[in-house]
């Protein structure tokens, strides 16, 4: 669960911007904090609204993201280059979107919507049951990255969540459904075929990212670990619904082999993705926050060792991507907004 769903998104869009989005200001100075070692010239590429989940193209030169602008009442998806210039809309414009990604050639692109199931916004999640995602009916789709083509569905399963999907460079498609009645990670080709089931653990499997070499996949997941939790994870995935308060990062090999925890914090951790090297992995978490509102990006080792924050700022940073040649980190983040809970695209330098 991007945004809406597939991480944390929803804590990130508490103030929707549904107007046009506005005007490029003045680009600000370097935007890294205090103690961002390994951030450098930190540049903000959107202003104003919602606006998250920034992923490089294969070539490195250009961005998806999703978005709230235009009139839209909730996410469509977006791209633009890595100076922000060049905006344009590459969805239908109905539904909900979430969870865009490149495909190998950067001529197509990926992404989930549920306008299938109807051209307005789903509803939001009924929060009296606290904080839960709602697992809308969302379908993948392959559409032209340049916008304006009717979009192809891909591996369609009518009346179950499936997005979060992400593509390595070697042409296999990792993604989050329910199909079969729970929420796991699947890979399949970039045509559709060669469907595989890759996780079977009773809970929640997300957000999954390959290794720079295509041989290992990292992901987020939530393991009942009572009769009781599992009872009431159960009860909310029949209402569609799932509870994220508590996720740890997970790597496994690119077949499901191999499933290993990375993290135990007992936090919210989620958007992991490798460092270019392989052994190391980004990812956001509210670790270090006793009220779990502050989210950070932090670095650790493939084996759970060596854990280190990254950065600094005092409300939210998530949804990192290390860009091809390792030199530049894009991510979501509400420092620098112009009003409470506003989530914009920035891009930065990476300093080792």
């Amino acid at each position: 669960m991007r945004r809406p769903a597939l991480a944390l998104a929803v804590l990130v869009t508490a103030c929707s911007h549904h107007g046009k989005a506005p005007e490029r200001p003045t680009p600000a100075a370097d935007l890294a904090r205090p103690g961002e070692r390994h951030l450098r010239n930190v540049r903000q590429l959107t202003f104003g609204g919602e606006n998250a989940e920034a992923y490089f193209s294969f070539d490195g030169r250009r961005l998806v993201f999703q978005s709230t602008r235009d009139g839209h009442a909730c996410d469509q998806e977006y791209v633009m280059a890595l100076d922000g210039s060049g905006v344009r809309m590459v969805s239908t414009g109905r539904g909900r979107v979430t969870c865009g990604y490149f495909l190998p050639g950067d001529r197509e692109l990926l992404y989930a919507s549920t306008h299938s199931a109807g051209p307005d916004c789903p509803p939001r999640p009924d929060m009296s049951q606290g904080y839960v995602w709602k697992l809308d009916d969302f379908q993948l789709y392959v559409t032209s990255a340049e916008g304006g083509a009717s979009p192809r569905p891909l591996a369609p399963a009518p009346g179950s969540y499936n997005a979060e999907a992400t593509v390595s460079r070697d042409g296999w498609i990792v993604f989050t459904s329910t199909r079969d009645g729970d929420l796991d990670l699947y890979k399949m080709r970039v045509d559709g075929s060669g469907l595989t089931r890759l996780t079977s653990t009773p809970g929640y499997d997300g957000g999954a990212f390959f290794s720079p070499d295509g041989k290992r996949i990292v992901y987020r997941a939530s393991r009942p670990e009572t009769p009781e939790e599992l009872a009431e994870y159960r009860r909310l995935l029949g209402e569609k619904l799932v509870r994220p308060g508590k996720l740890e990062i997970w790597v496994m090999d690119a077949d499901g082999g191999n499933q290993r925890q990375v993290t135990r914090l007992g936090a919210a951790s989620f958007a992991p993705f490798f460092h270019p090297d392989g052994k190391r992995i980004i990812f956001a978490s509210n670790v270090g926050d006793p009220t779990g509102r502050n989210f950070d990006l932090y670095l650790v080792n493939d084996d759970g060792t060596g854990l280190e924050r990254v950065t600094t700022d005092e409300s939210f940073d998530g949804f990192p991507m290390f860009s091809p040649d390792g030199k530049k980190l894009v991510f979501a983040s509400n420092r620098n907004g112009s009003r409470p809970h506003e989530t914009n695209v920035f891009i930065a330098d990476w300093v080792e």
